[in-house]
């Protein structure tokens, strides 16, 4: 069953990521304002860069980011949500093929397309700042999902709101008693990303991390886990949506959370969940959520 649940987990990423393929931006989003409002969040031990994953402009502005930091002489590392903790390009040159950077950070190109990941990447790979893997190895979930302890990492009201994640983000496809398991492994890849930030800082330099926007919420994902001492600035990238109060909602939470918001075109309208849902019927070895 645990097995048939992260097939769900994956294909749904998947489907989210796969989405920018339909979708590219007409122009860099680059511009000389957020250039002045991210040299005013500096000095920041570590800054935090919250995206969707589908949002190509949000792929472009974690380029310039990279590049302008790098250029700057402040950024220590690269983190990314998209490789495995342990696994970084350090050993690496700064001409190395691309092939030899994604076998260094153990690449899963299934549930993030290298195309969409791989210039922020190597990027920083040629101008010599290394890429750390900061997510929770695969093999390390299954001890998270029995894990209890983990829950004791957030408050309250935010285990609450991070199991309501949890339901909504996977359809309403999950057993009810699979939430808390996944809620675990959810706290768990936050805190293997703040270990990787806090592991890489550096005086004087900032590591950046590249993660989806759930995980750079102060309240709920890796700010909770940091050192307090560090220096933490959040920029969320977000994508214009059609207004709701679901969404409306969603977006004052992250204006709350952020040190700075960047606002980026809506994406075409697509609903993931019916998508979501049709791929799982089509494979005959999948039970829905009651199994």
């Amino acid at each position: 069953m645990k097995r048939r649940l992260n097939s769900l987990c994956t294909a749904l990423l998947a489907s989210l990521v796969l989405a920018a393929c339909g979708h590219v931006p007409t122009t860099a989003p680059w511009t000389a304002a957020q250039q002045r409002q991210l040299e005013e969040l500096l000095p920041a031990g570590a800054l935090l860069l919250g995206e969707q994953h589908d949002a190509p402009e949000h792929h472009l502005l974690e380029r310039q980011v990279v590049e302008w930091l790098a250029k700057r002489g402040s950024l220590a590392a690269v983190a990314i949500e998209m490789a495995p903790r342990g696994k970084d390009t350090r050993a690496l040159p700064s001409q190395a093929p691309e092939a030899e950077v994604q076998k260094a950070l153990d690449w899963n190109n299934a549930g993030w397309p290298w195309e969409t990941y791989g210039p922020v990447v190597m990027a920083a790979v040629r101008l010599g700042v290394p890429v750390l893997g900061a997510n929770l190895p695969a093999a390390e979930q299954r001890s998270a999902m029995s894990d209890s302890s983990l829950e004791a990492r957030l408050a309250a009201d935010a285990l609450a709101t991070q199991q309501q994640r949890i339901r909504d983000g996977h359809c309403n496809l999950l057993p009810s008693t699979q939430i808390l398991p996944m809620t675990r492994i959810q706290i768990a890849r936050d805190l293997a990303m703040a270990k990787t930030l806090a592991d890489a800082r550096k005086s004087g330099q900032t590591v950046l991390l590249i993660a989806g926007n759930g995980h750079v919420e102060r309240e709920l994902g890796v700010p909770v886990h940091l050192p307090a001492d560090l220096g933490v600035k959040v920029i969320s990238a977000q994508a214009g949506q059609p207004t709701s109060e679901e969404g409306d909602q969603a977006r004052a939470r992250v204006r709350t959370s952020a040190d700075l918001v960047w606002p980026t075109p809506a994406l075409p309208p697509k609903d993931y969940c019916a998508q979501f849902r049709g791929s799982v019927k089509s494979r005959p070895s999948t039970k829905g959520p009651q199994e």
